[in-house]
């Protein structure tokens, strides 16, 4: 499986505590256990020419993975049609975090994409409302992060396909924390925890999400359908005549 880690790269280079946290950038953290568990993986970054998803780098990719947060805006208009179009042919797209306002995510789903958030180290509890879905493979009835930013309800976005997971968090908030969708030919999971300034990508039961989440989003070899006019496959026999 070919998989594309797209980061912004930028929390890693200001703030000294998130590069503490992820000395590699948060796309080398996520490309490392993913190494592991046997992906061919690629990372890219928004500050390499055209984000390092040119034509050719989505074209080897089966499924990306993206992560942003404080530069949605700068991702060219350009990048995020050429990202939709190999979604809709079948490339699968794992949205992160705080990607739930990027450009991409909002294109796909529609919607503001928007929610209410707090960052005060509380600690959330992650359920497992659909324990049968692949993507919840090895996972218990939770999963537990001693601290994650509250990302909580309404969140603006279509009514997904799927639910597996629900957040609680400790100030009392609830959050709708791990979804499916289906565009096209291709899959899409978003999966809501991983703040920069917490060490969430090192949680082995958050990283078996993932995991499952770029497997489950793998392109299936269907044709992608032919749009616009189409010929007739029977003679239609009372046609009109137009003048």
């Amino acid at each position: 499986m070919r998989v594309t880690v797209w980061n912004e790269y930028r929390h890693e280079k200001t703030d000294e505590a998130v590069a503490k946290i992820y000395p590699k950038g948060i796309h080398g953290q996520i490309e490392s256990f993913l190494n592991e568990a046997g992906f061919d993986v690629k990372t890219a970054t928004l500050d390499e020419p055209e984000h390092g998803l040119t034509e050719e780098a989505l074209a080897e990719t089966d499924v990306l993975v993206w992560w942003g947060h404080l530069a949605h805006d700068e991702v060219a208009d350009e990048v995020v049609n050429r990202v939709h179009e190999h979604v809709l042919k079948g490339m699968g797209l794992v949205v992160l975090h705080s990607a739930h306002m990027s450009k991409i995510f909002m294109k796909l789903m529609g919607t503001s994409c928007d929610l209410k958030w707090r960052e005060a180290e509380e600690k959330e509890r992650i359920w497992v409302v659909n324990p049968s879905h692949p993507i919840a493979a090895g996972i218990g009835e939770y999963i537990e992060l001693e601290k994650e930013e509250m990302y909580g309800e309404h969140f603006d976005v279509p009514t997904p396909d799927e639910l597996i997971f629900v957040g609680w968090y400790e100030g009392g908030n609830v959050f709708r924390s791990g979804l499916t969708y289906r565009r096209g030919n291709g899959k899409i999971f978003y999966f809501q925890p991983g703040h920069e300034t917490y060490p969430t990508y090192y949680n082995t039961e958050i990283q078996q999400v993932i995991k499952n989440g770029i497997d489950w989003c793998k392109p299936t070899k269907h044709a992608y359908p032919a749009y616009g006019n189409s010929q007739a496959l029977e003679e239609i026999k009372n046609r009109q005549q137009l003048v």
